[in-house]
C-alpha cells in the first residue's frame, strides 16, 4: 500500500516518492516549514522531524528574559525560602554542640595561665630596669690619647755646583768608535729558467661550422653556426673528431656541417 504525504496527506506513488525524516513526501511538498522553499536531500535541515531551510532552522541559543514584576516576585520569594532554610540548618547544627560549664579544674587552669603571663611581663620589665641602672653607673669610656711625635729635622741643603767647579773637572774620555762590520757578500742570483712554450692548441686542422647541430649521443658535441673547430681529425666517411673553441667540448661531429678556413 502506498503511504500518505506528510505535507498534503495524499497518496505518494513510487515514481514521485521522497523518503526523509522517517516520512514520505512528494518532491514538490518537501519544502521549508516557514518560507515553503523547495528543498533537496542536500539543502534541508531536520528539526523534530520537520524540514527547514538554512535561514529558518531553529537555533538552540538562549534568549534574554526581562525582569518582569512576576519574575522579581519569584526571585525575592526564592531568596526568602533560602534564608529560612539556612537559619533552620544553622540552629540544627548548634544543637549538635554541648556547652561546657566552668568547672573547678578549668577555672584553675585559666588562673594559672593568667599568672604565668603576668609574671613573664613583670620579669622582663625588672630585667630591663636593672640593665639601665648598670649602664648609668658605669663611667663613660674615654678616648685614648696619643703622644705627639717629634717632627724630623730638615736636612741641610747642599750648595748648587757652580760653573767654575765644572771647568776644573777633567774632561771625560771619549768612547772609542766601534769597528764597522764588514759587509757580507751578496749571493749570486741564479738566472730564472725561461718558461716552456705553451703547446699550440690549434696545431691541427681548423674548420668553421656552417650549420647548427645538437648532439644525439654522449660522444657527440653540439655547436652553432660560426663556431670554430680545432684539432680536426677525420674518423671515417662523414664524421670527424674536433674541439669547439667556444665551449671547449671535444667529440664527434658530422663533417658536412663544417668548411675549411
Amino acid at each position: 500500500m502506498n503511504p500518505k504525504c506528510a505535507r498534503c496527506e495524499k497518496t505518494v506513488y513510487p515514481m514521485e516518492k521522497l523518503g526523509c525524516l522517517d516520512k514520505a513526501w512528494h518532491k514538490g511538498c518537501f519544502n521549508c516549514e516557514i518560507c515553503h522553499t523547495t528543498l533537496t536531500m542536500k539543502s534541508y535541515k531536520g528539526y523534530q522531524k520537520k524540514p527547514y531551510c538554512n535561514a529558518h532552522y531553529p537555533t538552540t541559543r538562549f534568549t534574554a528574559v526581562a525582569d518582569t514584576p512576576e519574575n522579581l516576585r519569584l526571585k525575592k520569594q526564592q531568596e526568602q525560602v533560602s534564608n529560612v532554610h539556612y537559619q533552620a540548618q544553622h540552629r540544627e547544627n548548634l544543637q549538635k554542640f554541648t556547652a561546657v560549664a566552668d568547672n573547678p579544674e578549668s577555672e584553675r587552669v585559666k588562673k594559672q595561665r593568667d599568672l604565668s603571663g603576668g609574671s613573664y611581663r613583670q620579669g622582663s620589665t625588672t630585667a630591663g630596669s636593672r640593665w639601665e641602672q648598670e649602664q648609668g653607673s658605669r663611667p663613660a669610656p674615654q678616648e685614648p690619647s696619643y703622644a705627639a711625635e717629634p717632627e724630623p729635622e730638615p736636612e741641610p741643603e747642599q750648595p748648587a755646583p757652580s760653573a767654575y767647579s765644572y771647568s776644573q773637572r777633567a774632561p771625560a774620555p771619549e768612547p772609542e768608535p766601534e769597528p764597522e762590520p764588514e759587509p757580507e757578500p751578496e749571493p749570486e742570483q741564479e738566472p730564472e729558467p725561461e718558461p716552456a712554450p705553451e703547446p699550440d692548441s690549434a696545431g691541427g686542422v681548423t674548420m668553421k661550422a656552417v650549420y647548427d647541430y645538437d648532439a644525439a649521443d654522449e660522444d657527440e658535441i653540439s655547436f652553432v653556426e660560426g663556431d670554430t673547430a680545432l684539432d680536426v681529425v677525420a674518423v671515417d666517411d662523414g664524421w670527424i673528431t674536433a674541439t669547439i673553441q667556444r665551449t671547449g667540448d671535444r667529440g664527434m661531429a658530422p663533417s658536412n656541417y663544417f668548411e675549411d678556413l
